[in-house]
């Protein structure tokens, strides 16, 4: 999480030269360009070392662009039941599902759709070994690699008393009984010198262990599509991987399919002041990009200024939290003014909500080479009250 706790230079790309007035506010923009760029560099490491590479739909899950992706990657990888069919009905290729806890009342319907369930626990494994063998899906067991390479406690999987993933200490033949493959996700928007070192420090423990699996999944957090990451590393850690154990490698990338591929575009609604320049706008932290608050981060803002006038930016709502940060123009701002923050097609749209009664923002889908542009979803107040009761 380290580069999302810094303030994110971002990456304007193609969005300079985008008309904020051609969508309705608030409104993510996502380049299909961009995604296909990504999408490319992720297939070719795929197709250089051999592994499988799938998408992390908790990361980016907009399915209008599921045909592109299909064209590139091998399938998805899912969360939990929601994730698991979305997977299926709109992606298609391989399903693999990891859920820290399964209902009893769910799993025969996630098995129906996965074709990997992998568990969080030896005791979940053995509650529903039997279930998963007569469907035909193969088992994996997550694990803890007691290595942590997280600077943030929360976002670090490997953390102390961290729920996800068995501690590999604890592993016993007995908890790999009826296991196809182990599964660890230690990363988080980190390059490849923390998973090798992270292999490193858990291959030995893992080493008896290694013959009798069919596949290693290292899970997602690996910034595979940005400019400095070692893909030749990655390509040449996996290829040595695969020829020394003699099994398949499953990789999981989110972000890095999305990459610098979003903007959110926003409106300002007032200009109060209160020892400083104050503006309210229709895009909450709270609602519209929760990781503001949660991580926090700083989002990158489209065209600010080094010099001018800084403003603090704040949501609509009630939350007296609501604030994503301070920005400068350089001029001052006008009300009914359009801005956008970069990078927010990952992780900010999966996470929006309807606190306090805000609307959620339109989808758009926009085309950089032909400028082509497609509203593909906006929400009303039946969105809002159809989660209530």
């Amino acid at each position: 999480m380290t580069e999302m706790m810094q303030t994110q230079a971002g990456d304007a790309g193609a969005f300079r030269d985008f008309d904020l007035s051609r969508v309705p506010s608030p409104c993510f923009v996502v380049d299909e360009v961009a995604i296909e760029r990504n999408l490319r560099i992720l297939s070719d490491v795929g197709q250089q070392s051999g592994a499988h590479v799938l998408s992390a739909l908790k990361a980016f899950s907009m399915f209008a662009l599921a045909p592109l992706v299909r064209q590139y990657l091998g399938g998805t990888c899912a969360s939990g039941i929601f994730e698991a069919r979305l997977g299926r009905e709109e992606y298609g290729g391989e399903v693999a599902t990891f859920c820290a806890g399964y209902k009893d009342a769910d799993i025969d319907e996630i098995l129906s759709l996965s074709d990997h369930i992998i568990f969080n626990s030896p005791a979940q494994k053995t509650r529903f070994l039997a279930r998963a063998q007569t469907a035909g899906v193969q088992v994996g067991l997550r694990i803890n690699p007691e290595h942590s390479e997280g600077e943030i406690a929360k976002y670090d999987p490997c953390a102390p008393c961290s729920r996800l993933g068995t501690p590999v200490s604890l592993l016993t033949p007995e908890a790999l009984t009826g296991v196809d493959g182990l599964h660890m996700h230690t990363l988080c928007e980190q390059g490849f010198e923390p998973l090798q070192r992270t292999w490193e420090a858990v291959a030995p423990k893992l080493a008896p262990y290694l013959p009798g699996l069919k596949w290693l999944n290292f899970g997602g957090g690996h910034h595979i599509t940005r400019a400095d990451y070692d893909r030749a590393g990655l390509i040449a850690f996996i290829q040595t991987i695969r020829a020394e154990h003699g099994v398949e490698v499953y990789l999981e990338p989110g972000e890095a399919v999305a990459l610098d591929a979003g903007i959110l575009v926003g409106e300002i609604l007032d200009l109060p002041t209160n020892s400083m320049p104050l503006a309210i706008t229709d895009i909450s932290a709270t609602c519209h990009m929760p990781d503001v608050i949660e991580a926090p981060y700083r989002p990158a803002l489209l065209g600010e200024a080094d010099s001018g006038t800084t403003y603090r930016l704040g949501g609509p709502s009630c939350l007296a939290g609501d604030v994503i940060g301070d920005y400068t123009w350089d001029a001052p701002l006008q009300i009914g003014q359009r801005f956008a923050f970069l990078d927010q097609a990952h992780y900010s749209m999966v996470k929006t909500n309807t606190f306090n009664g805000v609307p959620l923002p339109a989808i758009a889908l926009w085309n950089s080479q032909t400028d082509a542009l497609r509203i593909v979803r906006e929400f009303g107040y039946a969105d809002f009250k159809d989660r209530l009761s």
